[in-house]
């Protein structure tokens, strides 16, 4: 399963359903999203909507090709389906589960479902899906699906908490950036909303190496704040405790996957920069950041050693390494930068960012940085982006390259069209 895609299409589910006064008007509208959006990639063809009352849920309506049934089925909080929902988040079964009520499932006409717990257990979505899609693929899909979910009801009992969050985000942006070696450092983070989702880190490692990370949760605002602000804390944590780097990784993956705050799925890319030029990196199902090569001008993905962090517990990630060179270039981005769309519908594109870091391959860190936000806001056409946008350049200066003064985080230039509202970007000192 391709794992970007999936997760762009739960960011269409998402937005395509409003919240409503009504919370279970805005439920029955996540299900409709849910069968336009994976009918064809997860086989799911129909679906009911229960909302729990007391030990029973009740049945609200119907969606899809689902069997046509009245309003009013009560079946008990007890049964052995709902119970492992309630406990596990989801669950995949069909007729031949011995706990199966059989003649239940007729009278809904299901054959094979999945049963998913949402809103802190306060309703219940069963999805009629095709016998021939992997129990696995249904289990991460709908497991995504269901946190996302969890996430935007929460949202709306805590966007009273929308300040103190962005207050924790502006905190964990480093406001100056190391200056190791003849490393040249810039970085910037524009977030979409009031508070965004991406969030970028260096980390000094003793002597003159460090740290640098990347990171994008899934869609933007409070929850994903909330997210990233717990990577940054167990990143910090497991690397200030000398824990390896695949083991850090791994450790904050199963806390996300246990945590019920959060959206529960975020992309995260981390390198370690030595002054000699060796790096080492895991990618944890992010964007694979480019890497310029000096000598021949070519380039080279970093692409992902993992999945995403968050879905599941058991995840495991690999490391990889490779040499930077003098004059070597490398860029760390989030999607917000390569998916950012002109007024025709047109994506910035992988070609465009590689075309710039070629012209400026030769250029300090900062001006590349700048010239990557002024070249999608000029194309967007827009003042504020509809995605949280984050770039980070690591360059090895040349040896007759003179080290300039200490680097500081970068902030967008005169074109770059900062965000309205009187919003510093993420990585600027707070006004």
């Amino acid at each position: 399963m391709n794992y970007r895609t999936l997760l762009r299409n739960v960011d269409r589910t998402l937005a395509a359903i409003e919240s409503t006064a009504d919370a279970t008007e805005t439920i029955a509208r996540l299900c409709e999203a849910v069968l336009r959006n994976f009918r064809n990639e997860l086989g799911i063809f129909g679906g009911r909507l229960y909302v729990r009352r007391d030990r029973e849920y009740v049945l609200t309506r119907g969606f899809g090709r689902s069997k046509s049934m009245t309003p009013g089925l009560a079946v008990s909080a007890d049964y052995a389906p709902i119970r492992r929902a309630e406990e596990e988040g989801i669950d995949v079964t069909d007729l031949s589960d011995p706990t199966v009520d059989r003649e239940l499932e007729a009278r809904l006409g299901v054959r094979r479902f999945a049963a998913i717990s949402v809103g802190d257990g306060a309703y219940l979505l069963s999805f009629d899906v095709s016998p021939r899609v992997p129990a696995e693929d249904l289990h991460l899909a709908l497991g995504i699906v269901r946190a996302a979910v969890d996430g935007k009801v929460r949202s709306e009992k805590l966007e009273g908490l929308i300040q103190e969050a962005r207050r924790i985000q502006q905190s964990i942006l480093p406001r100056t950036l190391p200056s190791p070696g003849d490393f040249d450092l810039a970085a910037v983070s524009r977030p979409a909303e009031l508070v965004g989702g991406d969030f970028y880190d260096f980390i000094p490692l003793g002597g003159e190496s460090f740290g640098a990370a990347i990171a994008d949760a899934s869609g933007h605002g409070l929850l994903a704040a909330l997210l990233v602000r717990d990577v940054y804390v167990g990143l910090r944590m497991g690397i200030g405790n000398d824990l390896k780097v695949t083991r850090t990784i791994e450790r904050i993956n199963r806390i996300l996957n246990k945590s019920r705050l959060t959206t529960k799925f975020v992309s995260l890319f981390y390198a370690e920069f030595e002054t000699n030029g060796e790096v080492l990196y895991v990618n944890a199902g992010h964007n694979a950041p480019l890497f310029l090569r000096a000598r021949g001008g070519g380039f080279e993905e970093l692409s992902p050693t993992g999945m995403v962090l968050g879905p599941s517990a058991d995840a495991r990630y690999g490391r990889r390494g490779f040499q930077m060179e003098p004059g070597d270039l490398v860029c760390l981005y989030t999607d917000g930068i390569t998916e950012a769309t002109d007024r025709r519908g047109r994506e910035f594109g992988m070609g465009r960012l590689r075309r710039i870091l070629t012209e400026m391959r030769r250029r300090p860190a900062r001006e590349t940085v700048e010239r990557i936000l002024l070249a999608t806001g000029l194309f967007t056409g827009e003042p504020t982006p509809t995605d949280d946008q984050t770039v980070v350049v690591i360059r090895r200066r040349t040896p007759d390259e003179k080290k300039g003064a200490p680097v500081s985080a970068a902030t967008p230039g005169p074109g770059t069209r900062p965000p309205s509202g009187g919003a510093p970007p993420a990585g600027s000192p707070p006004g």
